[in-house]
């Protein structure tokens, strides 16, 4: 779940409202998001904006969870599997996807707090309720805008995981829909991948 600055800030009093959620007039900047004191954990700047990230649900965090274990056994020598971390996509744009693939040129270390787009190879979204215009829409746009080759898209249907794969058309810089998994993913690019999507999420009902 997210949520834009305007409703945090109607929360506050005036006395207790942070300097930061008052955006200069051109809008925030990426850098931004790692000197703004206080600043919530997963913030992302979209368009210029701040966009905060609510409490997750358990389907999100235990699909998001167990691909990223899955994930790790496959990624070939030199890549990196990550979550929570931003990608700077331009001076306005540094969102976070759930989970990024960075290849062999990206710098590692402990001081790192975002990566180029140049480094990812892979991001992928796990659809949440009030996520779904910005993981349908407007991020896909910034992923494809940015160069970034591969996306996915990870939506629950009836109560399970499915994989909606794109990939980026470099005449149009847009993703064209590559597929739609819902019990196997297997794709040979970014590399090649064969996770059985039944395992990432179980429901328990009393």
């Amino acid at each position: 779940m997210t949520v834009t600055a305007e409703p945090v800030i109607k929360q506050m009093t005036s006395s207790s409202v942070p300097d930061w959620v008052f955006p200069p007039p051109q809008g925030f900047v990426a850098e931004d998001l790692d000197h703004l004191p206080d600043l919530p954990a997963h913030t992302e700047l979209i368009d210029g904006s701040l966009v905060f990230v609510s409490p997750q649900r358990h389907f999100h965090h235990s699909v998001l969870f167990r691909l990223h274990n899955a994930m790790e056994e496959l990624v070939p020598p030199g890549h990196e599997v990550l979550q929570e971390m931003s990608v700077k996509l331009s001076a306005r744009q540094r969102p976070e996807p759930d989970l990024i693939v960075v290849g062999p040129k990206a710098v590692i270390g402990r001081e790192v707090t975002c990566f180029k787009a140049e480094d990812v190879v892979l991001a992928a979204e796990v659809v949440s309720p009030d996520s779904e215009l910005r993981d349908r829409e407007r991020k896909p746009v910034l992923y494809a805008q940015a160069g970034i080759p591969h996306y996915w898209r990870i939506e629950e249907i009836h109560g399970k995981p499915a994989v909606f794969v794109h990939e980026l058309d470099l005449g149009t810089m847009t993703y064209a829909l590559a597929g739609v998994h819902h019990d196997r993913l297997k794709v040979s690019v970014p590399f090649d991948i064969d996770i059985d999507l039944t395992t990432l999420y179980t429901s328990r009902t009393r």
